[in-house]
């Protein structure tokens, strides 16, 4: 199992990836990806129970991961590639005609790793809600892991998905919300407040937990308490607090980096600022 200073080290690469990959094809979504990159690691380097040369869509007696906010999937791509589900040099495809790395996961593709498409928000849940169920029934203890946006719980299905998992007391579910306050067109409380979530989620029956999610420590120790709190008959959703463009300053807080890719110049400041530690693709 990685180790904190390791994970920091991991998390420092994948950004690298993330910048790399959306500005040699000029097209992607670069501040959600930074955001939860060290979240991501953590999970694939430190907390999932996997198998990534024998990986199987149904990840019987596997934990599973679900990535509901699909346009996160550059960060998803390396993490799964650094991890070894595919070959790094893969990353170079990233968005490209007939490539399997296209701008979000599909299945048609078959790259090891993804088992839902995800690009049309909302429904990440609900795939995450049935997929726990599953497992109940067929005795698989293992946990089933899901990240949503914040944005994205502005899509009603999210919310018929929590009523049913608490309903159905779907208790090996572990969501988790990227609580940076910011989607495409501004901040979450213009948009469309989403008010006291923490009490939200409550309401509908979930336990809450909350993290600093570009902090290593502080994941490690939530998701740690996460699965510690699996079991007592309800689902659980940590609200996960981080910054847009986490790790490249010029990108940070700012919801104009949803959606666009660094010109030559700022990937080199981007780059400056990012170690490179396991070796650029």
């Amino acid at each position: 199992m990685a180790e904190i200073t390791e994970l920091k080290e991991i998390a420092s690469q994948v950004r690298r990836d993330i910048v790399r990959m959306v500005h040699e094809k000029n097209s992607g979504h670069p501040g959600g990806s930074l955001g939860c990159a060290d979240f991501l690691t953590a999970l694939y380097f430190k907390v999932l129970k996997k198998d990534p040369s024998n990986f199987t869509i149904d990840g019987e007696n596997e934990d599973l991961f679900f990535l509901s906010n699909g346009h996160l999937s550059a960060v998803w791509y390396s993490v799964l590639a650094r991890s070894g589900y595919f070959p790094t040099s893969e990353l170079k495809t990233f968005r490209a005609l007939n490539s399997r790395l296209q701008g979000h996961p599909t299945t048609a593709e078959n790259l090891p790793g993804i088992r839902i498409a995800s690009g049309s928000l909302g429904q990440g849940l609900s795939v995450a809600a049935g997929a726990s169920l599953a497992k109940k029934l067929n005795n698989d203890t293992n946990i089933v892991y899901s990240l949503h946006g914040d944005g994205e719980l502005e899509e009603g299905q999210i919310w018929e998905a929590a009523l049913f998992a608490s309903a159905r007391k779907i208790d090996n579910l572990i969501a988790t919300i990227d609580y940076n306050k910011v989607q495409i067109d501004g901040t979450t409380d213009d948009i469309m407040n989403l008010g006291n979530l923490r009490a939200k989620f409550e309401a509908f029956g979930w336990i809450v937990l909350e993290m600093q999610g570009n902090n290593m420590d502080d994941i490690i120790k939530i998701l740690s308490q996460a699965k510690q709190q699996t079991g007592n008959q309800k689902p659980i959703v940590i609200l996960m607090h981080t910054e847009m463009g986490f790790g490249v300053d010029f990108m940070m807080g700012s919801h104009k980096w949803h959606g666009v890719a660094p010109n030559d110049e700022q990937l080199k400041n981007a780059l400056s600022q990012l170690q490179e530690t396991l070796g650029d693709y």
